[in-house]
């Protein structure tokens, strides 16, 4: 009885865990959505982009998928433990034995994946670059969009401020935009120089890097919890049925 009451709590707690991780999936998936269409919105500008860079922004709705998956599996989980339901119990561990399934193979793909991603950002700068050069200054969407990007990133164009050079606003004002000077001045041609401003560019390739150990970190730590479920539930099933 003693031992029973034990794995009870301890899987309660196990799966009061998953509920928890389960809503910061769910937070983290949303802001993954918002924050890589914002900052991939160049790609809605350039032909034949990259299909691979694309699929980045699914990345948040996959995690999203295992956020309100997890939340469900850890009341299910919960009321399972408390009831002592071997039916509740076996669906719980298939689910999780699924979950845990598409997050292992989730988590290969993103690691072979992510080398990829300087090398595929690489390969477009030229079109990004020219895109700017072509339409910046004139098209408002691109406009607007290198605006916000460069405001939030803290970085000047896609390689560097001479991506601006010859581009509508530049042509119009003999100047490049504000986010290319550190300091509250014009932004000529001297003084984006002297700024030297990092390109979006770079900035992009290290937040991805960095997101990704996160995801990655995160995932390890799902799976870790995700097995002690699965041993405590099958515990509790066998025990069930006597």
């Amino acid at each position: 009885m003693c031992c029973s009451s034990l794995l009870k709590i301890l899987m309660f707690i196990v799966n009061g865990a998953i509920f928890l991780v389960g809503a910061g999936l769910l937070a983290m998936g949303v802001w993954v959505t918002v924050d890589s269409a914002s900052m991939l919105g160049f790609l809605d500008h350039i032909e034949d982009a990259p299909a691979g860079l694309k699929q980045l922004g699914n990345v948040g709705y996959l995690l999203i998928g295992l956020g309100v998956g997890l939340t469900l599996i850890g009341f299910l989980g919960c009321c399972g433990a408390v009831k002592e339901s071997r039916c509740m119990l076996l669906t719980f561990f298939i689910i999780v034995l699924i979950i845990f399934i598409a997050e292992v193979a989730g988590a290969i793909v993103l690691f072979l994946f992510q080398p990829l991603v300087g090398e595929l950002l690489r390969d477009i700068g030229g079109k990004v670059a020219d895109s700017i050069q072509t339409s910046y200054g004139d098209n408002e969407g691109l406009s607007t969009f290198w605006n916000t990007t460069m405001d939030e990133l803290k970085c000047c164009g896609y390689n560097n401020y001479t991506d601006f050079t010859d581009s509508p606003y530049n042509t119009a004002y003999t100047l490049y935009p504000p986010e290319c000077c550190k300091q509250d001045v014009r932004c000529t041609f001297d003084n984006a120089h002297s700024a030297n401003m990092t390109g979006c560019f770079d900035t992009l390739v290290i937040l991805i890097e960095d997101n990704a150990g996160i995801v990655g970190g995160v995932a390890l730590g799902i799976g870790a919890v995700e097995v002690f479920a699965m041993i405590f539930a099958m515990v509790l099933y066998k025990k069930a049925g006597k």
